[in-house]
């Protein structure tokens, strides 16, 4: 029994217990976003997790993902649930207007993650990164990296990766030993050819979008010149699955991990073979940009947490009500 979304407890804890529309309203970017207007959001957003998301749950633990030659296809639906989530502008729904987003209170968009995620865990670790990214690259990419990227991954149009840990260097990141060499100019700026290997990627490769941006750790290596050692050498790249022309970048999917649960997240182990790919931040300030996207990614872990805890208790009240 797929849960059905907590909206009566979510209206409630919003309105009556935070007042969280007077709080957010009295924020100038929010200020015409009323209780009214966010019970609507919130109506269509259970809606839609409800009918779209919630009924592929057993599809994609059961089936799961199917690696082939480098391609990785996602369950049955899986696609078109996604598709439809980006078309009808959910994962813009607390980015800038400025960025094709629909400039609405971040809370809002917390309630639908965790409903999401308590719906179909699997699938939702795809769009869980985006709003991670986006910050990332909003803070920290260059102007012209923004005008190629940031709508992309603000709307979903396009899905995104965190590359940080390699089969040497899990939480210690500074043994990281992917490289980035500087490769020449282009419209977007000084690209670098980056080079190694990272596991442990969620949605390194999928059929959902038709784009991938991955956001990678290396050690830039420049002539005459060592990247300090440690995470203190680590810098940021902007490496798309697919470049400008529409040519298949240099990044190969070499297998997804056989896991307990969450088979409909594809876990990737990447391969990087000078990769085109582009500074994010400064050099060798990698992490101060990456902890942004880190930073966004472990509220969306708790918010993971909570829709589970919600679906779990759903299920346990339901048997105990018929026992």
């Amino acid at each position: 029994m797929p849960a059905r979304q907590s909206l009566a407890d979510i209206q409630f804890l919003l309105n009556d217990v935070l007042q969280a529309p007077a709080r957010w309203q009295a924020l100038a970017p929010f200020a015409d976003a009323d209780a009214s207007l966010a019970a609507q959001v919130l109506d269509e957003a259970a809606r839609f997790v409800d009918t779209a998301v919630a009924p592929l749950q057993r599809t994609g633990d059961e089936v799961g993902c199917r690696f082939d030659a480098g391609q990785v296809h996602t369950p049955p639906g899986f696609r078109d649930a996604y598709q439809a989530l980006w078309q009808a502008g959910w994962p813009a729904l607390a980015c800038a207007p400025e960025d094709g987003g629909q400039g609405l209170p971040a809370v809002l968009e917390c309630v639908l993650y965790e409903w999401l995620a308590g719906a179909n865990h699997g699938w939702t670790m795809a769009p869980g990164l985006l709003h991670g990214a986006y910050e990332c690259i909003r803070h920290h990419a260059s102007d012209e990296l923004k005008a190629q990227y940031m709508e992309k991954i603000a709307t979903g149009e396009w899905l995104a990766t965190m590359c940080l840990t390699e089969a040497h260097a899990g939480s210690d990141l500074g043994l990281v030993r992917t490289q980035a060499v500087e490769s020449g100019d282009t419209t977007l700026g000084r690209s670098y050819a980056i080079s190694g290997s990272k596991i442990f990627i969620s949605g390194g490769e999928h059929d959902l979008t038709d784009n991938i941006v991955h956001l990678v750790l290396a050690r830039l290596q420049e002539p005459g010149k060592e990247a300090p050692s440690g995470p203190k050498g680590l810098s940021l790249f902007l490496v798309p699955k697919i470049l400008q022309d529409g040519s298949h970048n240099a990044v190969v999917c070499e297998r997804i991990e056989e896991k307990m649960g969450l088979h409909g997240s594809p876990t990737c182990v990447m391969r990087f073979d000078d990769a085109t790919g582009w500074l994010v931040g400064e050099p060798n300030k990698g992490l101060n940009a990456m902890f942004v996207m880190m930073n966004a990614a472990r509220l969306h872990v708790g918010l993971q947490g909570i829709g589970l805890l919600e679906a779990a208790w759903q299920k346990a009240s339901a048997y105990a009500a018929e026992r």
